[in-house]
């Protein structure tokens, strides 16, 4: 029976700002999304996949890397030729997790194309921010000659505003780890996951920690997270009453969860009662070490 790894993350208080670059005049934005009845600022999963592969390329060569300085992708096999039946080669460790899409046109006239597909194996689902987005905006004036583009203007400040969100992000991910060509990739990536640093959700000019504040991890044989958007906030602290109550229910098993972060520190009497069996931990770094250890490998 497959052993599937499900997680549920939230990163710190932060203030996000300059999503991916986007402007509507001269305001830079936020990606936003209606969230249970309110607008919430978001952050795509191709986002946290792509600081991920950054993060990949410490532990041993991607296919794909990004050079900062041409502000491009730079390709190993951009083929995919390692997956040929007839390769000998191992995949590189981020076509191996985060799957690929190579597809060709035909090259004459009535003949058909093709595509060489891999599924992610390593799912990542879109963050979503803790609390409702409240309209902040900073209004802010470029300096004379403070950037090429400011320079053409004259001698006159450059103004332009910044939508900003002061948040956490929750999001969740799920692998099974059999299915990976090197199934001992599955903790190269829990790992990862645990220390993100430079995230979408900011522009160069700002720092948002994506690292965990606190983590549920579920590894079970049953298909189905069911932990994902586990986190909620009350009289502004953080809880996983969610996960608790299906916990309680006999939806999601104790001994299966492995918990870790600031989150252990609002577990009451009663939740920690339900949680019988799970593993609680003060740190995101024990939770995901306990993890990897029950992956054995």
């Amino acid at each position: 029976m497959s052993l599937h790894v499900f997680g549920a993350i939230i990163t710190a208080n932060g203030t996000a700002a300059n999503n991916r670059g986007l402007t509507e005049g001269n305001t830079t934005t936020l990606q936003k999304l209606v969230w249970n009845g309110a607008v919430h600022t978001t952050v795509s999963a191709e986002s946290i996949r792509f600081a991920l592969r950054r993060r990949l390329g410490d532990n041993e060569p991607t296919n794909r890397t990004y050079l900062e300085a041409e502000r491009r992708n730079e390709w190993q096999d951009h083929k995919f030729s390692r997956w040929d039946e007839k390769s000998k080669d191992t995949p590189f460790i981020d076509d191996d997790l985060l799957g690929f899409m190579s597809a060709e046109g035909a090259k004459q006239e009535g003949e058909k194309g093709g595509a060489k597909v891999r599924r992610a194996i390593l799912e990542v689902t879109r963050a979503v921010s803790l609390t409702p987005w409240p309209g902040d905006v900073t209004f802010n004036a470029a300096s004379p000659g403070a950037t090429p583009s400011a320079q053409k203007k004259g001698s006159n400040p450059v103004p332009y505003a910044t939508e900003m969100h002061a948040t956490r992000y929750q999001y969740g991910f799920a692998m099974t780890p059999e299915k990976l060509r090197v199934p001992a990739r599955a903790k190269v990536a829990l790992r990862g996951l645990c220390a993100l640093g430079e995230v979408a959700g900011n522009h160069g000019r700002f720092l948002f920690d994506f690292s965990p504040d606190s983590i549920v991890l579920r590894l079970s044989p049953e298909p189905a997270p069911r932990i994902l958007y586990g986190f909620g906030l009350r009289d502004g602290r953080v809880h996983m009453d969610d996960v608790v109550r299906k916990v309680r229910g006999g939806d999601i098993a104790a001994a299966e969860l492995i918990i870790g972060g600031a989150v252990i520190d609002e577990l009451d009497a009663a939740a920690r009662s339900a949680l019988q069996g799970a593993r609680l931990l003060p740190g995101v770094k024990a939770a995901c070490e306990a993890a990897c250890e029950q992956l054995g490998g």
